[in-house]
């Protein structure tokens, strides 16, 4: 095995896609019986999403969420890829936070985005705009002020229990977000996998402005994207199928639909413009049998030198995207011991 991947964490954030006949609530099940599965398996993280009225996710509540994920696992650290910042007061996320390490100690991780509704009538809903996404950087810092006992916005308001706790925070790099990261001192999430030179050049970015901060004296990257591994190249196309449509159905209908099962998707006559998207949908990701998907993934993490690698795969039958994750944690021989101080 590469000394490349066996050095490298693999964890795995889990978006509740909903699926053809089942509903919201499977699919939340779903996402806490795979978290049970990949502690077993060695993963190092279990993440879970924040998307609001989105048909094809349940995952709206990703700290509920996260708490059911934890109550259901024992080792495995869990966490939020991540919660959106600019729909919440930072006090209450900082309050949600410090339940959620109160209650499972040394596992919780806190995942931030910057991203804010979807749609003008969601935004709407959550009392939010598009412009409250501006000012990310102010939210982050009230929010981890919280923690620390530092913010000067609300005197004599404390948020317990999370004032003098240190959750983990991480910043979903998108647009601006490698720059806030590094201003902050905080590690950083970037994706996806697909776009690598601009991923690349978000990670140079990052390293370079990076400021030791209490949170980490070190950069620490994480790059995410989809891998899928099965026994042929054909099948771990197969596991791609299912996301691959209910992305090209967004970019051409306007709504993210349940994911299809491949032989459904096979039967569909797509329009030219579908078609593209979905072909589109398929190119870029690390899928294979295992002894590609291994080359792949050394490629990218000597590329950039990452700390960890978060797999955000998606697709239809759970059944075989359990295998794709324990055909992974073989290849990538995530049962190895753990090392000394590793966040």
């Amino acid at each position: 095995m590469s000394s490349v991947i066996a050095s490298t964490r693999l964890s795995v954030l889990d978006r509740s896609r909903t699926r053809e006949g089942y509903d919201g609530p499977a699919a939340l099940r779903d996402t806490v019986s795979l978290a049970r599965e990949l502690e077993t398996l060695g993963y190092h993280r279990f993440w879970v999403s924040e998307h609001h009225s989105v048909p094809g996710v349940a995952g709206s509540a990703p700290t509920v969420l996260a708490a059911a994920v934890a109550a259901a696992t024992s080792t495995i650290r869990v966490g939020t890829g991540g919660v959106m910042l600019p729909n919440h007061q930072p006090l209450v996320v900082a309050e949600q936070f410090g339940v959620l390490e109160s209650l499972f100690p040394g596992r919780i991780d806190m995942g931030l985005g910057r991203s804010v509704g979807f749609t003008d009538g969601i935004r709407r809903a959550l009392g939010r705009d598009k412009t409250d996404a501006d000012d990310f950087a102010g939210r982050l810092a009230e929010l981890l002020g919280w923690f620390t006992g530092e913010q000067s916005s609300h005197p004599q308001v404390h948020a317990r229990p999370a004032e003098g706790l240190r959750v983990p925070p991480f910043v979903l790099a998108t647009g601006e977000g490698a720059g806030i990261a590094a201003e902050a001192g905080l590690p950083m999430v970037i994706g996806d996998l697909r776009s690598r030179d601009r991923m690349l050049a978000g990670v140079e970015r990052y390293r370079r402005d990076f400021r030791p901060s209490v949170w980490s004296e070190r950069p620490h990257v994480t790059i995410s994207g989809t891998v899928a591994v099965a026994p042929t190249e054909a099948e771990a196309r197969r596991l791609l199928m299912p996301e691959a449509w209910s992305m090209a159905y967004s970019r051409t209908h306007g709504v993210f639909p349940p994911l299809l099962p491949p032989e459904r998707i096979e039967a569909l006559t797509m329009t030219a413009k579908e078609r593209e998207f979905y072909e589109s949908g398929l190119r870029g990701h690390i899928a294979g049998t295992q002894d590609q998907v291994l080359d792949a993934l050394e490629s990218v993490v000597k590329d950039s030198a990452a700390d960890e690698v978060l797999i955000t795969t998606s697709t239809y039958d759970r059944v075989s995207l359990l295998d794709s994750y324990r055909r992974l944690a073989r290849t990538a021989g995530l049962d190895r011991p753990a090392r000394d101080g590793e966040r």
